[in-house]
């Protein structure tokens, strides 16, 4: 026998059919709602990332499946490194557009970004946008930078420990620096400045630091296999010759230095000699730091193509570039990099 509660349930939607009707359709619709919208958010190209997807971000429409930017593969999957010295936690549009543009070129590679001010041990990032559109990216990590353990078993951890050297007024650049010797002694891989927009994948220029400009190497780009002598010769240079008194002393001087010695060369020139290359300024510096005003300069299309064509990245220089305004949408040079190739932070400013 029916129990009794289900018995008048029974009478009252008998009594009452059009109510009846109108409940099972309202039912049966939700149902099918909540069941459609879950199978949606099944979708793994639809996740968000696992640190707090703003709303306005999409991963699924703002990073495709298929990283194929750069022409196909990497060739290779040498890790890429950015590293945050600072205990900076709230990325810009640039370090959020070298993040991106080294992601999507180098889709089969780790991109490591490395940052002081993230607490060692906590498995979620703050809340910044940042954060979440670059871990929308699978082979975006963000990671705390443990400086004690990166420098240990180097020339410069007895460095590092020296708590006089937090007083020099370039201390966090030279601690910059410092990181990426050590990381590409340690690790190898690609080391690349936040102020970098990457337009081609990168894994073939190995061994290899650009000129800046005449007689003057950076390291804001190198690529080097691990435990390279080179590298080596920079770590022990970079203890030996110390002064962190003097603006670029222990970063393009010091390279510089090294690699004169290291080709017997009295001034630098595009060359390889002994397994390392000096590229030629084109390749990651097209656009020379004393005319850093050019990128914010209306260029054609063809102009644009012209000034990379044997281009593998832009240095953006950051340094006399942060406090110019950039209009979004425009021509501008700089502009048109953003929009090609970081198109998801590209996205995000044109929204703020």
């Amino acid at each position: 026998r029916m129990p009794n509660c289900l018995l008048k349930l029974t009478r009252v939607l008998l009594s009452h059919k059009p109510w009846t009707l109108f409940i099972l359709i309202f039912v049966f619709v939700s149902f099918a709602y909540i069941k459609l919208y879950s199978g949606v958010r099944e979708d793994p190209r639809s996740r968000g990332p696992p640190h707090g997807l703003s709303s306005e971000i999409s991963c699924a429409h703002y990073v495709p499946s298929s990283l194929d930017i750069a022409g196909g593969p990497s060739p290779a999957t040498a890790n890429v490194f950015f590293v945050e010295t600072s205990e900076q936690t709230t990325p810009s549009y640039l370090f959020s557009c070298s993040v991106e543009s080294a992601a999507r070129t180098h889709p089969a590679s780790r991109v490591l970004v490395l940052m002081k001010g993230l607490a060692k041990g906590n498995t979620s990032l703050p809340k910044h946008w940042a954060f979440s559109l670059l871990s929308c990216f699978p082979n975006v990590e963000i990671q705390p930078l443990d400086l004690t353990e990166l420098f240990s078993g180097t020339p410069l951890a007895q460095w590092y420990l020296q708590p006089q050297r937090q007083q020099e007024p370039h201390f966090l650049h030279v601690l910059s620096d410092a990181c990426r010797i050590v990381l590409m002694w340690k690790f190898g891989g690609i080391y690349l400045d936040t102020d970098f927009i990457v337009l081609k994948n990168l894994q073939n220029l190995t061994n290899a630091l650009g000129i800046q400009d005449d007689d003057v190497l950076n390291g804001a780009f190198l690529s080097f296999k691990p435990k390279h002598e080179f590298l080596e010769l920079c770590m022990q240079d970079f203890v030996q010759n110390y002064n962190g008194w003097v603006w670029g002393h222990q970063g393009p001087e010091l390279l510089t230095r090294v690699f004169k010695k290291w080709c017997s060369l009295r001034t630098i020139k595009s060359t390889r000699c002994k397994g390392v290359s000096a590229l030629a300024p084109e390749v990651v510096y097209p656009i020379p730091w004393q005319d850093w005003k050019k990128l914010f300069e209306a260029v054609s299309a063809l102009e644009l193509h012209k000034l990379l064509k044997n281009t593998y990245a832009v240095h953006i220089w950051n340094k006399l570039s942060h406090g110019t305004k950039l209009e979004i949408p425009s021509q501008a040079l700089l502009a048109q990099l953003y929009s090609q190739f970081c198109p998801a932070t590209y996205v995000k400013m044109k929204q703020d």
